[in-house]
């Protein structure tokens, strides 16, 4: 999806009747990201390609002012959300940790096609591990504490985590999470189009 905007500094708040926006930040690069491995839980730690793109995102933000900063406590959405900028003023919630990919954990869809053809996390199983409909109950958890701020909100997480959590902002089934693509370290913006909540920005660097 394009950028609905030419820069975030240039997206003006929409604050209609109390809504705001919620600025939704990937982790940067790590070894597993770079190779295509399911990293659920694992803690890997940002490469040096992670480290500076998550300061760049951070230039993107530019100090901007959020009610609420959220974080996934692993350590390399941390590590993100403090190079970013945000770091002191960020909560850890265990809401937005990665999907847990059980028996999956650390293998390529090419791998688990081997054994399970035509698998997707999103309409496959996963052994041992969570569900969509699991990670849709975090991840509307975090929607309706940011909801309930009124002021813009942002959140540091993992990729899958953070499509389902698009999806169930535009109240969309979960599994619609996987035509929103989500690159590392680039910033997202959720908001209005006056009362449906919809995607501003997608994919910006």
């Amino acid at each position: 999806m394009s950028d609905v905007a030419p820069t975030v500094r240039g997206v003006q708040p929409i604050h209609e009747t109390g809504r705001h926006e919620l600025f939704v930040i990937r982790h940067g690069a790590t070894e597993w990201s770079k190779n295509g491995r399911h990293t659920g839980l694992t803690d890997l730690p940002l490469l040096p390609e992670g480290e500076e793109q998550a300061v760049r995102v951070g230039e993107l933000l530019h100090g901007r002012p959020f009610g609420l900063v959220l974080c996934s406590p692993l350590g390399r959405a941390r590590e993100t959300c403090e190079l970013a900028g945000y770091g002191d003023q960020s909560e850890l919630t265990d809401d937005l940790l990665e999907w847990d990919y059980g028996d999956y954990e650390g293998v390529t869809t090419k791998t688990i096609r081997e054994t399970d053809p035509g698998w997707t996390i999103w309409d496959g199983v996963t052994p041992n591990g969570e569900t969509v409909q699991q990670v849709a109950a975090r991840v509307d958890r975090v929607i309706a504490r940011v909801r309930d701020v009124d002021a813009d909100s942002a959140v540091f997480a993992h990729g899958h985590v953070l499509r389902v959590l698009a999806a169930r902002w535009c109240e969309l089934d979960p599994r619609e999470g996987k035509r929103l693509p989500l690159e590392t370290a680039t910033l997202n913006v959720l908001g209005w189009e006056h009362e449906y909540p919809t995607v501003r920005v997608w994919n910006q660097r």
